[in-house]
């Protein structure tokens, strides 16, 4: 699994000009799925993301996590994350997992986001056309795969 996760003051996320999840201080996730994730990868990922040292202590320093903060966290499922860019011009999304696979490891690191003690989790809908709106903290963009975890 793949994610990509920014530190944010706000974020949201629409489908049909309805606004379907919304968070204040904390991180919006962006979640990818290959065909070789497990509900293993879902749990590791979500438990890295949840204690990823990336909000700001009194001095300065990257030292809380999105629980030491009381964060919160809006999940976007994200299948460009398996974008192969290497030949041509036009994206392969081979390595992306068939929606039958990755909708229950999404909702896997969702539900570990939740079981880490994230406050509040609030997600996209998978398979539609989606809008988000991120006010970027910092800016603060992290890339966590788990093939390298």
């Amino acid at each position: 699994m793949r994610a990509i996760i920014q530190r944010v003051t706000r974020g949201s996320v629409s489908v049909a000009n309805q606004t379907v999840g919304a968070v204040g201080d904390g991180l919006v996730i962006f979640v990818g799925v290959t065909h070789a994730d497990t509900p293993a990868e879902a749990q590791t990922l979500a438990r890295k993301a949840a204690h990823l040292r990336i909000f700001e202590d009194e001095a300065g320093k990257m030292n809380r996590s999105a629980l030491d903060v009381g964060g919160e966290v809006l999940v976007i499922p994200q299948f460009t994350l398996y974008a192969d860019c290497r030949r041509g011009r036009r994206p392969s999304f081979t390595e992306a997992a068939h929606p039958d696979q990755a909708v229950p490891l999404i909702d896997q690191f969702v539900s570990g986001l939740q079981e880490e003690g994230v406050p509040r989790v609030v997600t996209g809908i998978f398979r539609a056309p989606m809008l988000v709106a991120i006010h970027n903290d910092g800016p603060v963009t992290i890339f966590l795969d788990t093939d390298a975890l």
